[in-house]
């Protein structure tokens, strides 16, 4: 089966900007609009309790306005973020297990030790039908174990592949693959990000073609402020 892999834009950056200066400039749902227009397939937001960036209000916006796939991504221990996702309802919950005062994500799932826990969560999002993905570490039995909790699929956690990939795509690149083949022996569908970007996306896709989206924020925020929004969006799907 031919895989397209699709674009979905975190847009907590462009709130963190917002949130610096106090009022609505830059306008995050009109952002969202625009990635959209611009090709986007997709956009993710990642709000925290403590809504340093994208704020809860925001998630209730955002939803109508979007013509494509909308992705709430999160730790859903706080009741307030299950109750948030159950009543704006997004095409995809995925599941991160980030504390509540890290900067960002930076581990994925033990979906072994977390099992019983994890099994809750999607069985909770599925209620709503809500495709539910669960972040996780290159390492396969995570992926197995993401299949035992009933997730759709899983995320792979890219910090590690892009921070070692200048010094050999092929060595970087080794245990996310057969991460996603096992992922893919499981009938999982497959997500990927962190720190992904111009220089190693391509990559990435050419190695594991099968990967269902990638969520890239940081990265496509950055290279907005010398390339525009549009022309970086443009750059991001010519690599995929």
């Amino acid at each position: 089966m031919f895989i397209v892999t699709k674009l979905s834009v975190n847009i907590n950056k462009i709130a963190t900007l917002r949130n610096a200066r106090g009022g609505n400039v830059p306008d995050v749902a009109m952002a969202a609009m625009y990635c959209e227009k611009y090709g986007a397939q997709g956009i993710t937001v990642h709000p925290r309790p403590d809504e340093r960036h994208i704020r809860y209000s925001d998630v209730r916006q955002i939803r109508p306005l979007l013509k494509t796939e909308f992705n709430i991504e999160g730790n859903p221990t706080p009741q307030s973020f299950r109750d948030l996702v159950l009543e704006v309802v997004p095409d995809q919950v995925t599941l991160v297990p980030d504390a509540h005062d890290a900067i960002t994500s930076n581990a994925g799932w033990n979906t072994l030790a977390n099992r019983e826990f994890l099994t809750q969560m999607c069985s909770l999002f599925h209620t709503k039908g809500i495709r539910v993905s669960i972040f996780i570490d290159p390492d396969p039995e995570m992926a197995r174990g993401a299949k035992l909790c009933g997730a759709d699929r899983v995320e792979l956690y890219t910090e590690g592949y892009a921070a070692r990939f200048a010094d050999g795509p092929g060595k970087a690149i080794e245990p996310y693959l057969r991460t996603a083949e096992a992922a893919r022996e499981a009938g999982l569908g497959l997500n990927a990000g962190h720190d992904l970007n111009l220089d190693n996306l391509s990559f990435f896709i050419r190695t594991i073609p099968w990967t269902d989206e990638v969520s890239i924020g940081h990265a496509i925020i950055s290279d907005a402020i010398y390339l525009g929004l549009e022309n970086t969006i443009k750059a991001y799907l010519a690599q995929i």
